[in-house]
């Protein structure tokens, strides 16, 4: 297996867990992708509760992290710098203020304390930065983050293989896009089951797994 699907499953681990942990913890807001809080937004205007301002600043938090993950890798591939362990490191950054701004406003009735509002953002600026990575600098690795298009494209190459296709393609894109699905998977159960003992403490799972990428000769 080699280091792009490396990267793959644990990113996709990644992504599962951090996501699950701020759906659990923050009344339901999706960190590693914004589809959701579009859904979760409409639901709220139309149906008030409660909730609903830290789905809307999720959003610019997550667009500014991205912005800013693309100004990053510019600036260092001008230079002649690998931009990977940079990179992996603000999202490290982002995940550490994620946890203590978490921890902080525990325990958690409202989210709409600065401190939880502040976790909010910083755990959608964290998958922001993994999610513009896919895009900038591991753009062979499977998508990590949203798996509605990889689980689409499985099934599809499923069926074709099943069906006997003409080439092998079917074939290598399940080998593909099947480990990263498995690995959000498990990732988001992971990460329901640590949060339900630890708590925003249980990010130290995802930032020890993005440690571990960003140490040199790991790429």
């Amino acid at each position: 297996m080699n280091q792009n699907k490396y990267l793959g499953i644990g990113l996709g681990y990644v992504a599962g867990y951090v996501d699950t942990v701020g759906f659990m913890s923050l009344s339901g807001l999706f960190t590693a992708h914004v589809t959701g809080n579009f859904v979760l937004i409409g639901s709220e205007l139309a149906r008030p509760s409660h909730g609903v301002l830290i789905k809307f600043l999720a959003f610019p938090a997550f667009v500014a992290a991205v912005a800013l993950t693309r100004l990053g890798v510019h600036a260092l591939q001008s230079r002649n710098r690998e931009p990977l362990r940079p990179v992996f490191g603000m999202q490290i950054c982002f995940l550490l203020a994620f946890m203590l701004l978490g921890w902080q406003a525990e325990p958690i009735s409202t989210t709409n304390t600065l401190a939880a509002l502040c976790a909010g953002m910083a755990g959608a600026a964290a998958m922001g930065v993994q999610n513009a990575a896919n895009r900038l600098i591991l753009a062979d690795t499977t998508p990590t983050t949203v798996m509605t298009g990889n689980v689409t494209q499985l099934v599809i190459d499923l069926v074709d293989w099943s069906r006997g296709g003409s080439d092998g393609a079917p074939g290598q894109r399940i080998h593909k896009f099947l480990w990263p699905v498995l690995a959000f998977g498990i990732g988001a159960t992971n990460g329901a089951f640590a949060c339900v003992y630890w708590q925003f403490w249980s990010l130290l799972v995802p930032i020890l797994i993005l440690a571990g990428f960003a140490l040199p000769g790991k790429r």
